[in-house]
């Protein structure tokens, strides 16, 4: 979990000061850092964090997520998967920011000057090595408006294991966010499949907010993620 970047943290938290990622340092135009030791630096005097990217990272386990998800349960009810879809979509539109500036450092060239499939991978990466899946993205719909996202292993569905519902709220705030940021034009997004329904991955939805729309109806009237998908592969939408 990314908690802010270097430069910006607070001495209130007791760490007042830049701390520079070692091997980075000693090789700053390296770009094969995936595995866990090479893209995290741990500082011990300092008890910090700090990734290939110069931000500063926690590291939070399950019980966090089951405290924070039941804390919000039990102060907005029902509105607790609308309070973890704004916060992960706050938290995709400053990343889409910082996205583009790491990139740009790192490649020599900005994001517009690269493929999408590229730019998309380059991004995800760090958050599978910070704990937050795999995943897989399908661009053959782009054209009609919307994609489909799939997670493999999500930090918080497998946190909670099988309650019958979706519950990756979060994530799609962020994918929602940053998609956003990052082409300019307003998405939304929606999950449609969960691995807490008992489903092998989840599965979202991306889109202007008329196919986000017809796809929450239909799962509201109890259609699969099969049953959208095909939909809207066939060009149904809400009028």
């Amino acid at each position: 979990m990314v908690l802010t970047t270097s430069e910006n943290s607070s001495p209130l938290l007791g760490y007042s000061q830049k701390v520079d990622h070692i091997l980075k340092k000693k090789y700053p135009k390296r770009h094969h850092h995936y595995r866990f030791s090479d893209f995290f630096s741990f500082d011990t005097p300092s008890g910090s964090v700090t990734d290939w990217n110069d931000s500063r990272n926690i590291f939070a386990g399950e019980d966090f997520i089951v405290a924070l998800l039941e804390g919000l349960e039990e102060e907005v009810g029902s509105a607790s998967s609308v309070v973890m879809y704004s916060m992960g979509r706050q938290w995709g539109q400053r990343d889409a920011d910082s996205f583009k500036v790491w990139f740009e450092q790192e490649f020599g060239f900005s994001v517009k000057q690269s493929s999408l499939s590229f730019i998309l991978e380059t991004w995800w990466w760090p958050f599978a090595s910070q704990g937050w899946g795999n995943w897989e993205v399908d661009l053959n719909e782009q054209k009609n408006g919307f994609m489909f996202i799939n997670v493999f292993d999500s930090a918080v569905a497998r946190t909670l294991g099988d309650v019958g519902k979706p519950v990756c709220h979060i994530y799609a705030g962020l994918f929602s966010g940053f998609f956003s940021g990052l082409i300019q034009k307003e998405l939304n997004c929606i999950e449609i499949q969960c691995y807490a329904m008992g489903e092998t991955y989840c599965k979202f939805l991306l889109g202007k907010q008329d196919r986000i729309d017809a796809a929450t109806f239909w799962q509201t009237e109890g259609g699969t993620a099969r049953d959208i998908e095909k939909r809207l592969q066939n060009g149904e939408y809400l009028g």
